[in-house]
Parts: C-alpha cells; structure tokens; sequence
C-alpha cells in the first residue's frame, strides 16, 4: 500500500513510501517520536485515502505528523558530575 507522511501544520510530504505491513507501520510511528534528516515529530492522526488510477482502484494511508519537542530538562552547572568546569578554567 502507498504510504505518505504528512506535517500536519504545513501540509508538506515528507516521505512516500510503499509497505506491504501497514498495521506495523502504524504501531511504530505511534511510539515516542518519528525521525526524519530534517527533524522529529510525532504522529497526530491518520487517514485512508481510496482513489481511481487507470480504472483502478487504489488506496493511500497518509499519516499526519506534529512537530515533536522533548521534554530534557536542561543540567544546572556541575549538577551531572559534580564538577564545577569554571573552577577548573580559573586554576589554569
């Protein structure tokens, strides 16, 4: 079955693709996030498009993406390792 990923904001296509397991893909990009060169999201919504090629039926699933921001918290100074890196740079 073709596959499309959407972003859901832009309405821009990011990946075609065809997969013969749709219910995997599905499970998959319904985890954490999903990954892409140019950046991560996370599964919003999906759809299951039916349309005629050359008196053929076909079907399309487009899966909708949102922008993914982690939640990291972001490390106090020397909180990781108990050090203080600016105490080092002052004793040279």
């Amino acid at each position: 079955m073709n596959v499309v990923f959407v972003i859901t904001e832009t309405g821009q296509e990011v990946l075609q693709m065809v997969s013969t397991d749709v219910a995997g893909l599905l499970a998959a990009v319904k985890g954490e996030s999903v990954t892409f060169p140019h950046g991560d999201y996370q599964y919003d919504f999906h759809t299951l498009d039916h349309y005629l090629e050359e008196n053929v039926y076909r079907q399309e699933l487009v899966i909708y993406l949102k922008a993914f921001k982690r939640e990291t918290p972001v490390a106090q100074k020397g909180q990781e390792t108990g050090f203080d890196y600016d105490d080092l740079l002052d004793s040279y």
